[in-house]
């Protein structure tokens, strides 16, 4: 190799007769060869000598390490490499020799000498051996891989940054997963539940037409038994009249229930403060709960005002206080806790109902009872539900809650662990207006008889609910005028009969509510006062859950005393 500095690189041998020397034209084709090879690979030549400790390099090699000259000692060469590879690189070299290895192959830095940058080196070399095992010549070649090394650490690094991105990406689609899966659950729950909603609503309908024949029958019959020679006989019919109506009561229990849970019921709200009606009722629930359960309140100071219907709230406190008391038979401490809250968008957002993000009131109801698992926990809300002995319960307590609270534009949930006990929330909305200072109109239920000798149209498409309804008018006094239908009743009032309240169905076949008829009526007799009956609304008088201003209504199944005194406080009413 006449182009390696110092001299030429053979093993000792002086080229035979027959082979080509360097004065032959072929000797010099393959030194042309071997350069053009070094330039194209950009390939730096080494040999060194072991026994000797020289080295010879070509110049390829020498300006791959910035050297303008060498000396032609190894040591010399081995300092050019960085101080932190001379050792490894040493090492390399002594296990190869006393292996007796054919190939050393290695990578390593080098302090160029030129400017000092730092390049990687990947070194390629064969080993000589003498007779006796004993390491004579390497010879081998140096090339600069630093642009690869460095493109290897930027795919490393870009692959690691790929795999972090993806491993995101997993995590992120993996929550996704798990919030897409609770909120089709949620939705599939809260269908479910609206599906029972109106189911139970179009039963309660039903029912409470049947109640209001069963509970006035009951009542007529009561109404003749003082009339009846006292005997065996009237004593045993006046006891199963008494047990007869005590179930039907019940049931009109059971079906409010079940218009509360539908979200079907009309309600009267009103602006309160949830502190007072805590306060109001402390007294009720410790009768209520009994000596083994403690009572205690923690009401928020400067507590806003809420708009819901009082006698409902209550309601919904007492259930929630008795479903408590339940689940604490050995005793133990109820707290009703108020403060002002705020469910920000992405608290709501995890609610498959509709709530609106806002201020709301919370009534919280927390018991150190048995408390729910989850299986338990998810079905809470479901009418008829219950995990109370039969005959105990009717699983319609919390359902009733659900339902009142979310006709009242507002939000429930149930904090709860097996033995741990539960805690209810209800989130009313705030109200800003001022509070009010009387309750919606109280119905009597006593025994006093409102006559009247005034006319009162009856609309109602039941026919056996219109008989009991227009004989128990007739027997107040009342000349009492009756239709089947809207265009019936609009065909009594055109005949320019004189009517003085009309008493009307809200809900009626053939396509006119009794909101529709209640307006042409007024239309045609301007001081016609109006009084609606309904089992439940379909909006027709009730928005949002609310009774429109200006609406009276009395509510399915209705007793014979509360009829009489909704008719006559109707009737006396100022125009």
């Amino acid at each position: 190799m006449s182009n390696f500095e110092h001299g030429r690189s053979g093993d000792g041998d002086a080229p035979g007769d027959g082979d080509a020397g360097p004065g032959d034209s072929r000797w010099r084709e393959s030194e042309d060869l071997l350069g053009l090879a070094e330039e194209a690979g950009r390939l730096g030549i080494f040999e060194w000598q072991v026994p000797a400790g020289t080295v010879r390099l070509s110049p390829k090699f020498l300006s791959l390490y910035g050297l303008a000259g060498f000396d032609g000692r190894y040591e010399s060469w081995r300092a050019c490499i960085f101080r932190e590879d001379q050792i490894r690189v040493s090492q390399l070299i002594e296990s190869a020799f006393e292996a007796g290895a054919r190939e050393l192959n290695a990578e390593f830095r080098i302090t160029r000498a030129s400017d000092g940058a730092l390049r990687w080196i990947e070194a390629r070399n064969i080993i000589f051996y003498d007779d006796r095992q004993r390491p004579q010549r390497v010879v081998g070649v140096n090339v600069d891989v630093t642009e690869q090394k460095r493109a290897m650490v930027q795919l490393r690094a870009f692959t690691e940054t790929l795999e972090e991105r993806v491993r995101e990406r997993t995590r992120e689609l993996e929550t996704e997963f798990e919030a897409r899966q609770k909120a089709e659950e949620a939705l599939r729950q809260a269908q479910k539940m609206e599906a029972v909603g109106q189911l139970t609503g179009g039963i309660a309908h039903d029912f409470n037409n049947l109640l209001t024949i069963v509970v006035g029958g009951l009542e007529a019959i009561g109404r003749q038994i003082p009339m009846l020679p006292g005997s065996p006989a009237a004593t045993r019919i006046a006891r199963a009249r008494d047990m007869a109506l005590q179930g039907a009561h019940r049931a009109v229990t059971l079906t409010s229930r079940l218009l509360a849970f539908s979200r079907q019921q009309p309600l009267a709200p009103q602006a309160l403060d949830a502190n007072k009606l805590v306060a109001g009722i402390c007294e009720l629930l410790r009768r209520t709960l009994g000596e083994a359960v403690a009572l205690e309140t923690v009401l928020a100071g400067g507590l806003w005002l809420t708009f819901a219907d009082s006698n409902q709230l209550e309601n919904a406190v007492l259930n929630l206080a008795v479903n408590a008391r339940d689940a604490m038979p050995d005793g133990g401490k109820l707290t009703i806790e108020t403060a002002n809250c705020y469910l920000d968008e992405a608290y709501v957002g995890d609610i498959a109902e509709p709530v609106m993000s806002g201020q709301y009131v919370m009534i919280a109801i927390a018991d150190t009872g048995a408390g729910m698992d989850k299986p338990t926990l998810e079905k809470a809300f479901e009418p008829f539900f219950t995990t109370k002995d039969i005959g105990k319960g009717t699983g319609l307590g919390l359902s009733q809650v659900y339902g009142f609270v979310r006709q009242s534009a507002g939000h429930v949930k149930i904090y709860s662990e097996a033995g741990e006990g539960t805690t209810v929330k209800i989130y009313l909305p705030r109200h800003r207006g001022e509070s009010d200072s009387m309750k919606p109109e109280d119905v009597p239920s006593g025994a006093a008889r409102a006559i009247g000798l005034e006319s009162i149209l009856v609309v109602e498409d039941d026919n056996s609910l219109r008989a009991y309804t227009t004989e128990s008018l007739r027997e107040l006094g009342y000349r009492v005028l009756e239709a089947a239908s809207a265009a019936e009743a609009l065909e009594v009032l055109g005949n320019d009969r004189h009517v003085d309240l009309l008493f009307t169905d809200v809900v009626m076949p053939g396509g006119t509510n009794g909101q529709q008829l209640a307006d042409e009526a007024s239309r045609r007799q301007p001081k016609l006062k109006v009084l609606f009956t309904t089992g439940y609304t379909r909006n027709a008088i009730v928005h949002h859950g609310r009774l429109d201003p200006g609406i009276h209504l009395i509510g399915k199944p209705f007793s014979f005393h509360e009829l009489a005194s909704r008719i006559r406080t109707r009737l006396d009413a100022p125009d």
